[in-house]
């Protein structure tokens, strides 16, 4: 018996801490599911996706580019136990908005490569708070080892300002690329909004339903400065997206695939256009098209609020 009653007491205490390992892994497994890292939240993961596959594309050589995202305020508390119990200082943006005050954004960093978000994205990426008065930002997460904001955020703070009041708040993405097709088609045509739209919602049978208002132009200007920022945000109160002339596109959308949609159609219905002109020995007078009729069928049967003014 003094056998058995060995064995039954190291079975015990071996059933004891087996139990305390399970405890203490019910325990871990509740903090993980109660506080989920920021890096796993779903919108940060869409965030990483949205500029790996605008990498994969061919949009984002070296650091170009840049990417915000306007949280929730269910996204700010799930991520706020993770925030730095000391953020950087606030940092003031030049620009003011009062729709914006107390807003939290996810952005890509100043210098920082989209290839890399998803290698590491707290190096990459970082979240930044709005002050009360909605002219300053300050880092509360991410964008280590001395990263800051794309330069480019005053001016993704403005339109983003403009697309909340254009689509009462359901607008939160705002994605700058360099697609190819499209900056090349601002060295050949001429730069108003009418004429390229027309080109593009031709091109391609789905456009004018991905773009029923369709496609801003702005001339060259020097990038990351406030004239550009204003003259984007006045065509963004109109349209989802906007030409940069020699330089890019900026779009908006109220989630990333409708974004990313929006930039990857824009540039798909550039390369037909572009190619279909090269065939054609660089005339514009296409044998087959989509007439205006035909473009405002498909409103009809899609029910559309298209831009009438762009069809004859």
């Amino acid at each position: 018996m003094g056998i058995l009653d060995s064995a039954q007491d190291v079975l015990g205490r071996g059933a004891q801490a087996a139990q305390g390992v399970l405890d203490k892994g019910v325990t871990v497994a509740k903090g993980a599911v109660s506080g989920v890292a920021v890096e796993q939240q779903p919108f940060m993961k869409a965030f990483v996706r949205l500029c790996t596959d605008g990498w994969d594309q061919g949009w984002h050589e070296r650091n170009g580019g840049n990417l915000t995202y306007r949280l929730t305020d269910e996204q700010v508390g799930a991520c706020r136990p993770f925030f730095y119990d000391n953020p950087s200082s606030w940092v003031s943006m030049g620009v003011q908005a009062d729709n914006l005050r107390g807003a939290f954004f996810a952005t890509t960093g100043s210098g920082r490569y989209m290839r890399n978000v998803q290698l590491d994205p707290a190096a990459n990426v970082g979240i930044v708070e709005i002050n009360d008065a909605g002219d300053a930002w300050r880092i509360v997460w991410g964008l280590k080892d001395g990263g800051v904001p794309t330069s480019e955020f005053p001016t993704h703070f403005m339109n983003h300002s403009v697309r909340v009041a254009a689509t009462d708040g359901a607008c939160r993405v705002i994605y700058h690329a360099h697609p190819q097709n499209v900056i090349a088609l601002s060295f050949v045509m001429p730069l108003d909004a009418r004429t390229i739209t027309r080109a593009l919602w031709k091109a391609m049978t789905e456009c004018i339903v991905v773009f029923p208002k369709g496609v801003g132009v702005v001339p060259w200007m020097v990038p990351g400065g406030s004239e550009i920022a204003q003259a984007t945000c006045e065509l963004m109160k109109t349209y989802d997206a906007a030409i940069w002339a020699q330089h890019g596109l900026f779009v908006s959308g109220p989630d990333f695939d409708t974004a990313f949609g929006l930039m990857h159609t824009i540039e798909k219905a550039a390369a037909i256009y572009a190619e279909a002109r090269m065939l054609n020995g660089g005339s514009d007078e296409f044998r087959n098209t989509i007439t205006d009729d035909g473009l405002r069928a498909i409103a009809r049967d899609f029910k559309l609020d298209i831009n009438e003014s762009f069809l004859d």
